[in-house]
C-alpha cells in the first residue's frame, strides 16, 4: 500500500512540474518575442510558434541548470515528494499571479523560491545549499539585468549613431529582417536555460522517491517531456506579459529591438554555458530597458519598470510563503489527504486567476493597441479586484475539502 501511495504521489509531482514547465513558456514567450511583435518584424502568432519551436530545439542543448537546481539549491539526499510539490506548487501560483498583472517576473526564481521555502519548512536551514544559492542564483539574479543593461544601451547608442544619417525606412526594414534572426536566437537560449528547471526538479523527485540514485543524470524521457511541454506553453502566448515588455516599458523601434534581443540571447546562452540559474525574464527586461536608455530621446516609462524591480523583489520570498504554507498544510492533514488539499487549493487559485484574467483579455489581436499611457501594467486594477472577489470562494472550497479529506498518520521521515 505505501508503495503504491509512492508511486501516486511522484506521478502527481511530475505532473505538477510539466504544468509548472507550461506556465513557464507562455509567461517567459514575451523575453524573446515582445519587441520583435511590437515593432510589427513578426506577426504575433508566427512569433509565438516560431519561439515554440526554437525553446523545443534548445531544450536538447544543454543539461548544466538542470543539475544545478537538482543538485546545487537543496540537499537532494533529504528531500522528500511533498516537499517537492509544495515547491512547484508556490512557483506555479507566483507565475500565474504576475501573468494575471502582466508583469514580467522570474519562473526561475519563483521555483527555486517556492522550493526553498517548503524546505525550510520540512528540514530547516540544514536543507538548503546556501553557497549554490549565493553563487549560482543570487549573484547572477544580480549582475545579469545590469550587464544586460549596459550591453543593450551601448549597442542602441552605437546602431543609433551609424544610422542617424540613412533613409528610416530603409533602416527599419533591415533591422526587422535582423530582429527576426536575434528574437530567434533568445528563444533558442531561453531553451537551453528555463527548460533545464523542470528537468531539475523531476530529477529531484525521482531521486526523492527512489526512482533513480542520486547521482543520476537526466533521464531521456525527462528532458523530452520538458521541452515539449515548454514549448506548448511558449505557443499559447503570454499576451498580457508580451504587451507589458513591447508597449509599456519602453518606447521602442526596430533598431532598439535588436540591440535588446542580441544582448539578451548573448547574457544567456554564456550563463547557461556555467550552469547558472539565471532569470531570463530579468535579462529580457533590462535588455529592453537598456534599449530606451542607450537611443536619444527615447521613452522610458520608470513608474513600470520600478513595479518590475518590486515585483522581483518579491518572487523569492512570495513563493516561498507559499512553498512553506503547502508543506505545512501536507504534513498537518497527512498522507493522500494533505497532497488533495494542495491539490484543490492549487485548482481552485488556477480557476479564479484564470477568471480574473477574462474580465479583461490580451491577445494576438490587441496585445499591440498602443499603450494608455497608466504607468501601471495592463489590466492589473481590473484585474486585481475580480481575482480578490474569486480567490475566496476558490479558498472557502478548499477549505470545505480539507475538512472533508480523511486524515492519516504521518509518513515517516517527514518532520512535524
Amino acid at each position: 500500500m505505501e508503495y503504491v501511495t509512492e508511486t501516486i504521489l511522484l506521478a502527481l509531482v511530475v505532473v505538477t512540474a510539466l504544468a509548472f514547465d507550461f506556465t513557464n513558456g507562455f509567461h517567459d514567450t514575451g523575453n524573446a518575442m515582445a519587441t520583435s511583435i511590437a515593432t510589427r518584424a513578426l506577426k504575433p502568432k508566427t512569433a509565438v510558434a516560431l519561439s515554440a519551436v526554437l525553446n523545443l530545439v534548445g531544450a536538447f542543448l544543454s543539461l548544466a541548470v538542470a543539475a544545478t537546481i537538482a543538485k546545487g539549491i537543496v540537499d537532494a539526499n533529504i528531500i522528500t515528494l511533498e516537499v517537492v510539490l509544495a515547491g512547484l506548487v508556490g512557483g506555479i501560483t507566483w507565475n500565474l499571479l504576475t501573468w494575471l498583472l502582466g508583469i514580467p517576473s522570474s519562473s526561475s526564481h519563483a521555483l527555486i523560491g517556492g522550493v526553498v521555502g517548503s524546505v525550510l519548512a520540512a528540514v530547516g536551514t540544514s536543507g538548503v545549499l546556501w553557497t549554490g544559492v549565493l553563487s549560482k542564483v543570487m549573484i547572477p539574479a544580480l549582475l545579469a539585468p545590469v550587464i544586460a543593461i549596459g550591453v543593450a544601451a551601448l549597442g542602441t547608442f552605437l546602431v543609433a549613431r551609424i544610422t542617424k544619417d540613412l533613409p528610416q525606412d530603409t533602416t527599419s526594414r533591415g533591422f526587422r529582417w535582423g530582429q527576426i534572426g536575434s528574437a530567434s536566437l533568445v528563444s533558442l537560449a531561453h531553451g537551453t536555460n528555463d527548460a533545464q528547471k523542470s528537468m531539475g526538479i523531476i530529477l529531484l523527485a525521482l531521486i526523492a522517491g527512489g526512482a533513480v540514485p542520486a547521482d543520476s543524470g537526466v533521464p531521456f524521457w525527462v528532458v523530452l517531456a520538458c521541452a515539449t511541454f515548454m514549448a506548448l506553453g511558449t505557443y499559447l502566448g503570454g499576451w498580457r506579459v508580451i504587451r507589458t515588455l513591447g508597449k509599456g516599458l519602453v518606447e521602442i523601434d526596430s533598431r532598439q529591438g535588436m540591440a535588446a534581443e542580441t544582448s539578451s540571447a548573448a547574457v544567456i546562452l554564456l550563463s547557461s554555458h556555467f550552469g547558472f540559474s539565471l532569470s531570463t525574464t530579468h535579462v529580457a527586461t533590462g535588455s529592453i530597458l537598456g534599449s530606451g536608455v542607450g537611443m536619444p530621446g527615447a521613452k522610458v516609462r520608470w513608474g513600470v519598470a520600478g513595479k518590475m524591480l518590486a515585483a522581483w523583489g518579491l518572487t523569492l520570498p512570495a513563493a516561498g510563503l507559499v512553498g512553506a504554507f503547502c508543506f505545512w498544510l501536507q504534513d498537518v492533514i497527512g498522507g493522500v489527504g494533505g497532497t488533495v488539499a494542495v491539490f484543490t487549493l492549487l485548482i481552485g487559485v488556477s480557476a479564479a486567476i484564470w477568471i480574473a484574467s477574462r474580465r479583461k483579455p490580451i491577445s494576438a489581436d490587441n496585445v499591440n493597441d498602443e499603450w494608455d499611457g497608466d504607468e501601471t501594467p495592463a489590466a492589473v486594477v481590473d484585474a486585481a479586484e475580480t481575482f480578490t472577489v474569486v480567490a475566496a470562494e476558490a479558498t472557502a472550497e478548499a477549505e470545505a475539502t480539507v475538512a472533508a479529506a480523511p486524515t492519516t498518520t504521518r509518513r515517516e521521515g517527514v518532520p512535524a
